[in-house]
């Protein structure tokens, strides 16, 4: 079965690998442009471009996928199946219905739930216990197409974000090779969504890290974990920026402010909530690398009593 690949990020990448290891013929990876990473704001390719690379895979990067000109490029292509994973722009109705065995799509969560562009983010901010990866058919909508396959995973109480996405990425990439085999036997199932039971998954900003110390324990902890390792949390300490990397609920009797330190030890800050506290045990201030509090207050101090978010 003849292939087109369609994705940007590490995410992507073990797709991309277990296509080509179980002898499927990828024959052009499209992906998103080059863009200036990093401090030196290196022009770098993505990592599905830098994979493809090594596989010797034709590589396209238009600026914009809805273009005529590159829609045309796209049918001199002889394909069965576009399987598209994390690309990051919408696909038009113009390569949706372009090859005979359809557009598949392998997204990070069991939909309906957390449709849309970080459901690994969302559902550990919202405190799911579990999650999972789906393989669907693509239409139009955002993530609404029919599914082929789902398969479950549980999201450890401590887990990040970051770890969770290891485990998709890699679960994405067997759960999609059992699919493209349904697909290649005509036996692959069509499962209709249930409008009702969705819910959605918006891109992220910088902003959205900034903590809310009205907010509950629960609820601060699962921002702090779901936006590790990006954008990650962040609160003000004395007017200066101070990102939060990991923290941890506490039962300690509280009596002050949310937002109060209360004490500064060798565990960490512990700070009040709108409901109950927290210890930060690994925080980062401009233009410094990210350490353990036990660590930074060796050679710095943290004052206690001090109001954070100010």
């Amino acid at each position: 079965m003849r292939i087109l690949f369609m994705g940007t990020p590490d995410f992507a990448v073990p797709c991309l690998e277990a296509m080509v290891n179980h002898g499927y013929e990828v024959v052009s990876v499209i992906t998103q442009p080059d863009r200036p990473k990093g401090r030196g704001k290196k022009v770098l390719p993505s990592p599905v471009k830098a994979k493809a690379m090594e596989f010797g895979i034709d590589v396209l990067q238009p600026k914009k996928i809805k273009e005529k000109e590159f829609i045309q490029a796209i049918k001199s292509i002889e394909i069965d199946c576009i399987v598209v994973v994390a690309y990051g722009q919408i696909l038009p109705k113009g390569i949706l219905q372009l090859p005979e065995k359809g557009c598949i799509n392998v997204h990070a969560s069991l939909l309906p739930r957390f449709r849309g562009a970080a459901p690994i983010h969302w559902s550990i901010i919202n405190g799911e216990e579990k999650t999972g990866i789906t393989t669907m058919y693509m239409d139009e909508g955002l993530d609404t197409g029919d599914m082929i396959l789902k398969e479950e995973v549980s999201i450890g109480k401590e887990m990040t974000t970051g770890e969770l996405h290891d485990i998709l990425s890699n679960l994405g990439a067997k759960v999609l090779i059992e699919t493209l085999k349904l697909i290649e036997s005509s036996k692959a199932p069509r499962m209709s969504q249930d409008d009702s039971k969705s819910s959605y998954a918006p891109m992220l900003d910088r902003e959205l890290g900034l903590i809310d110390w009205q907010n509950n324990s629960q609820d601060i902890y699962n921002l702090v974990r779901g936006l590790n390792p990006w954008p990650v949390a962040y609160t003000m300490y004395k007017g200066t920026k101070m990102k939060i990397w990991k923290c941890t609920i506490t039962h300690e009797d509280t009596n002050g402010e949310p937002g109060q330190i209360t004490k500064v030890n060798k565990e960490g800050i512990h700070v009040i909530t709108g409901k109950g506290s927290i210890v930060i045990e690994e925080i980062q201030f401009p233009n410094s690398r990210k350490m353990r509090v036990d660590e930074y207050i060796r050679g710095n101090t943290i004052e206690d009593s001090i109001l954070l978010g100010e």
